[in-house]
Parts: structure tokens; C-alpha cells; sequence
């Protein structure tokens, strides 16, 4: 018995992505078509008692494959089961900022008509609030990244992380 817990739980380890390369990879997924779908097929298999921080990247890029997508069905369904994946993960670990960080992201870059973009102060303020207490120096470079070319933030709050 002990080995077969040892065996998935070795399995479930190698088969999750790198939390690294995710990051990486959802940076340039973000503007990039081929790059969005290999990161869509590299989360397939990540589900709801995952790392939440991987549920919120496999939304992002649900979202992602919705901007991709061809017909308005599609689009609608990509974002709708996107975005319940990133809301799962924020009600489940709220206090997660890299969580807080996707969430932003994928609300300011969505279109106005599909009315997700309620959160964007919150998130925004609770980046401020807690970047200094992130001890990783990879988390915090990452963060610092997106909130320089965000949107959301102005030239004075962007220049709190510099």
C-alpha cells in the first residue's frame, strides 16, 4: 500500500508542470497562438485538487484559447470555463498573490461585453499590499514584471517596484 501511495504521488509529481516553466510560458502564450495551445495541452491534466496557482494558469490560458477560437461558441465556452477556474482558485487560496496576479491580468485584457473585470481594483491593491512580504526572488521578479506593463496600475504605483 505504501508504495502505491509512494508511486502516485511520485506520478502526480512528475506529471504536473513546473510552476517556472508555466510562468515562462504563459508570458508568451499571452500574445502568442501556438504558444497558448502547447501551454493548454502541457495543463490538461491539471484539475481542481491541484495547486491552485496551476487551476488559476489553466484558466488564464482557457481564456487565452477563447481570444484563439473561432466561433463565438467556442470563445463563450473557453472563457466561461476559464474563468470559473481562476475564481475557484481565489476563493480557495485568496491570499495567494500570484493567484491575485492572473486574475488581473486576465480581467484587464478581456473585452468590456463579457463583464469580467469586477476585481480589478481589489486585485490591484492587494498586489500593492503584499508584494514585500513574497520571500521568492523568482515570484517577485515575475510580479514585478507584469505590473510595469500593466494597465492597471499608474506610473507613481508601478514605481513602488522598481
Amino acid at each position: 500500500m505504501k508504495t502505491l501511495l509512494s508511486i502516485l504521488f511520485i506520478s502526480t509529481f512528475l506529471l504536473s508542470p513546473s510552476l517556472t516553466k508555466v510562468r515562462k510560458d504563459y508570458v508568451v502564450a499571452v500574445s502568442n497562438k501556438e504558444q497558448a495551445i502547447k501551454l493548454n495541452k502541457e495543463l490538461i491534466k491539471v484539475n481542481k485538487t491541484d495547486s491552485k496557482v496551476l487551476v488559476a494558469y489553466k484558466g488564464a490560458v482557457l481564456t487565452l484559447m477563447a481570444r484563439f477560437a473561432k466561433g463565438i461558441k467556442e470563445k463563450k465556452e473557453f472563457f466561461k470555463e476559464g474563468t470559473a477556474l481562476i475564481e475557484y482558485a481565489v476563493l480557495e487560496n485568496p491570499d495567494n498573490i500570484e493567484i491575485r496576479v492572473v486574475r488581473l491580468g486576465v480581467q484587464e485584457n478581456s473585452p468590456k461585453v463579457v463583464g469580467y473585470r469586477k476585481n480589478k481594483e481589489e486585485d490591484k491593491q492587494f498586489i500593492i499590499d503584499h508584494y514585500n512580504e513574497v520571500s521568492s526572488k523568482e515570484l517577485k521578479d515575475y510580479i514585478k514584471g507584469f505590473v510595469l506593463q500593466s494597465k492597471s496600475f499608474s506610473e507613481e504605483e508601478k514605481s513602488f517596484f522598481k
